[in-house]
């Protein structure tokens, strides 16, 4: 084999593996980011709004879990360190919250008014509950979090880093795409429709919050080797 035959066949090899890791990087980050567990507390959030004014919230969401992804993945490690977190204690946290979440979605309070609506005019909806923790919470920080363990071990860290990087715009994109889509969902299924939707999502995302919870205390008895885990 001649040495321009050898060279191509590294460059191949590499390319293969740079477009797996964009593939896997993407179905991964999109299927624990679930755009369609946010769909319905953005529906329930913007059912009296403009088409526009609902586009606009979900542009800034999409942006806010964009800057959100690009941080854990550039200081999270970091900022675990510096504080003295581990990834159970954000696994806890962050089911607690879910948990929350889900029960304010299977069952809203008596007045019909729901507390993750916002609290005044000010109040960003985008940022919170949307962006965090519905679409980036413990299961996203952990998979950017390996992301960028990913990047370190790899032999080509800046095509590990592009094809990274490309995966992370897209599973955001494909996100706003569901977001945008979800005005349409409003005619289709109608205040009952979007109301049933709601609340077997919520119970879902309180079932999820609490596996996160149950996961969280177990990893970390485990690794401080409580009652016998190891």
């Amino acid at each position: 084999m001649t040495i321009s035959g050898l060279v191509a066949d590294v460059g191949a090899g590499v390319f293969r593996m740079e477009v797996t890791l964009f593939f896997s990087t993407f179905t991964t980050l999109l299927a624990v980011i679930n755009p369609f567990e946010v769909l319905p507390v953005f529906l329930m959030l913007q059912s009296d709004k403009s088409n526009a004014e609902r586009r606009h919230v979900a542009f800034m969401a999409c942006l806010y879990a964009l800057l959100l992804i690009l941080f854990f993945l550039f200081f999270g490690a970091v900022i675990l360190k510096i504080f003295g977190v581990s990834l159970a204690m954000v696994r806890i946290a962050g089911g607690i919250v879910l948990t929350r979440i889900g029960f304010e979605l299977f069952l809203p309070s008596s007045d019909g008014e729901s507390s993750l609506a916002p609290s005044g005019a000010d109040a960003n909806i985008a940022f919170m509950p949307l962006a965090m923790p519905l679409m980036i919470g413990p299961g996203p920080i952990a998979t950017v979090l390996g992301m960028t363990a990913t990047i370190e071990h790899s032999s080509h860290e800046a095509l590990a880093f592009g094809a990274i990087l490309a995966a992370i715009f897209l599973a955001v994109a494909v996100t706003y795409g569901c977001l945008i889509f979800a005005t349409r969902l409003t005619k289709t299924l109608g205040p009952h429709g979007i109301d049933a939707a709601t609340r077997i999502v919520g119970f879902f995302v309180s079932a999820m919050g609490v596996s996160l919870v149950f996961s969280g205390v177990i990893d970390a008895l485990k690794s401080n080797g409580v009652g016998g885990l190891h």
